[in-house]
């Protein structure tokens, strides 16, 4: 840095050392050439103190305030050569306006200030005593330019933690007010310093730093260049031994940069970002959470090698068998998940909590103390994790440690949409359990991020069928618990979460065997007279049930048929809204083709249903209707002749 700031500041002075000598020689205008002298050699002075003292200038004030300088120089430098002219001819045709002397003369008193500030700003705040820098002349149009300089130059130099955090704290405001101050920030070196503060600052500074880091990967270019600053490896030494609340604003901030920049995932997956999250969202969730780490493969710990061991199958490769050794785990049914969550759960006196939008309720009973011996005296252990730090977490209120398990569900959320790597660790370290648990009992916004994050993870598993046998298999007691709960939800119709609920059981509905008859129900119960949105979700889900490609559509469709669905799906076809009509159709059409049999289709005519969609031309220029509907129609027609003369 200093040999970078010392080269850019060779060419000036050796400028304005030029105009001083050259207007000593003059012939014409001495006067203003004089005055000129004194002014440049003046900024000549401060620009060497500058030199003197570049370890502490922040580059980039300093490479804008230099440039302009140069430019100030040059013209100071072709003013005083044309005064130079000393034959009568020459300057006979050297025209000098009178008032270029004095543009150039402010122009100098400009750059003057320019340097002043620039030295004041780079100065440590012990040598300024708290001075106001006021506004230098170079930032007179652009004065947010100035102020984030200011601000950046405090997290540069060797403040107080106080001032640093002071600083990151305007920063945040800054970025938080407008997507351009933000862009600012990083094109004037913001983040590099905002990462020292992170690593080495005091908790409120930290906070600052992770909640301005967050605020300013607003796109994908902001993201990538906060990443290349490497922001994964500081982020991920915060999760594994920073303060909970610093580790709460930390995964908040993931959450944010993985939101608008997904590619940025795999860097915060390889930087163990995703066990790190888990062991969060598994503290004082689910009994002995340390069964629920994601195994590493190269430093197992004692504990893990000690399971493999007395594992029935230790070299079975499917993780679902291995899941069976649990004690825990080997006892979860459909009708015992009330009682393993009443028994797994320590999250006492668990409040809300949000970063940036901080709320708090519920009941908060005792101390972290009085918590940590009710935990010993009902025999509740929580292990340490191999390679994460949890000392001290239990003592931390339980309003931080509720606002960090919603922000780690909620980077968890995000760092699960649309990849399949990050989605196959998440359920390989068994944070399914948690998030069942935290479906049913934990606070507000732990539910809805804990049903966001199931919602990304079952649709990478509807896609994906590795995914879906490894995580999702009917034998497995976490894809058990999950399911539990996200009927629960259904049959509750917790409005704030049944959109992504009822988004997560379709995208399993390949996966349920006959024998499980609960699913259908819910669903169809949903397709009576409810908001529009949670209508289209509803019957999208049941279509995934119902068609061909689901191995048991026929068993699905006798079950739609036999919880009144057919009666619900003709009213949502006639007078629904478009967007509630177009998959209604569609599972309408899905049941006819699959049991064209059933009594209860001839008795509410579905064929003139069918027959009626047929002159609906916002419906038949529907591709997935165009498919099946001509198919279904004739089936019916096949099967049930009575009704073949539609009214």
């Amino acid at each position: 840095m200093s040999s970078i700031v010392k080269e850019i500041l060779a060419s000036p002075i050796q400028m304005a050392d030029q105009v001083s000598k050259m207007a000593e020689e003059v012939q014409n205008f001495r006067q203003e050439c004089l005055e000129l002298k004194s002014k440049t050699e003046k900024l000549a002075g401060l620009l060497r103190q500058a030199a003197r003292n570049s370890n502490d200038l922040y580059e980039r004030p300093t490479r804008r305030i230099i440039d302009d300088t140069e430019q100030v120089l040059d013209k100071a430098l072709v003013l005083v050569t044309k005064c130079r002219a000393n034959s009568f001819i020459k300057r006979l045709f050297t025209i000098i306006p009178t008032t270029a002397f004095r543009k150039t003369s402010m122009q100098l008193e400009n750059s003057v200030g320019d340097v002043q500030w620039l030295l004041r700003v780079s100065a440590n705040a012990d040598e300024r005593d708290d001075e106001y820098l006021g506004l230098p002349p170079i930032a007179a149009n652009e004065p947010i330019l100035c102020l984030i300089w200011e601000q950046v130059a405090i997290l540069l130099s060797s403040a107080s933690p106080e001032d640093r955090s002071d600083a990151a704290a305007s920063l945040v405001s800054l970025a938080r007010d407008n997507d351009r101050y933000g862009k600012l920030i990083i094109e004037e070196g913001g983040v590099p310093p905002l990462l020292k503060l992170l690593k080495e600052g005091q908790m409120e500074g930290q906070e600052n730093a992770a909640r301005a880091i967050g605020l300013l990967g607003k796109d994908p270019e902001s993201v990538e260049h906060i990443v290349n600053a490497g922001v994964c490896s500081v982020f991920a030494k915060i999760l594994k031994d920073g303060h909970m609340k610093v580790q709460a604003v930390v995964a908040w901030a993931i959450s944010e940069l993985a939101a608008n920049h997904p590619k940025c995932q795999d860097h915060f997956s390889q930087n163990n970002a995703i066990r790190l999250l888990v062991s969060h969202l598994a503290f004082e969730t689910i009994q002995e959470h340390s069964k629920y780490a994601i195994a590493n493969k190269q430093h197992k710990s004692l504990h893990s090698l000690v399971l493999q061991s007395n594992a029935p199958n230790a070299h079975e490769e499917d993780d679902d068998k291995q899941a069976a050794i649990h004690p825990m785990e080997a006892q979860i049914s459909s009708t015992q998940m009330h009682n393993v969550v009443s028994n797994t759960m320590a999250m006492k006196g668990m409040g809300q909590g949000n970063v940036g939008v901080a709320t708090a309720t519920g009941n908060h009973n005792g101390n972290a103390t009085n918590a940590k011996k009710q935990q010993q005296q009902s025999g509740t252990s929580h292990v340490s994790i191999a390679g994460t730090s949890i000392k001290g977490r239990e003592f931390e209120d339980p309003i931080t440690k509720a606002e960090m398990k919603a922000m780690a569900a909620r980077a968890l959320w995000q760092m699960a949409r649309g990849n399949l790597t990050v989605c196959r660790s998440i359920t390989e370290s068994r944070a399914l359990l948690c998030f069942a648990v935290l479906l049913e009992k934990g606070p507000e916004d732990v539910q809805s991020y804990s049903a966001m994050a199931l919602m990304e993870i079952t649709a990478m598993a509807e896609q994906h069928s590795e995914l879906r046998r490894s995580a999702f298999k009917p034998t497995s007691p976490a894809a058990k618990a999950v399911v539990d709960q996200l009927i629960k939800v259904i049959e509750r119709e917790q409005i704030e979460l049944l959109i992504p609920c009822i988004r997560s059981i379709g995208s399993l509905a390949r996966t349920f065997r006959a024998t499980e008859t609960r699913l259908v129900g819910p669903l169809v119960r949903l397709l009576d007279e409810r908001e529009p949105n949670v209508c289209m979700e509803a019957a999208i889900a049941l279509n995934k049930f119902a068609c061909t490609d689901n191995y048991l559509h026929e068993n699905h469709c006798n079950a739609i048929i036999a919880a009144g669905g057919a009666k619900h799906l003709i009213q949502l076809v006639y007078f629904g809204e478009q967007m509630v009509q177009i998959p209604s159709v569609s599972l309408l059409c899905y049941i006819a083709l699959h049991v064209p049999k059933s009594e209860t289709l001839a008795q509410e005519e579905v064929l003139i249903v069918l027959e009626w969609c047929t002159k609906q031309a916002h419906l038949i220029d529907v591709h997935a209707i165009q498919q099946i509907l001509p198919e279904a129609k004739s089936r019916l027609e096949l099967y049930q002749s009575r009704v073949r003369g539609f009214r």
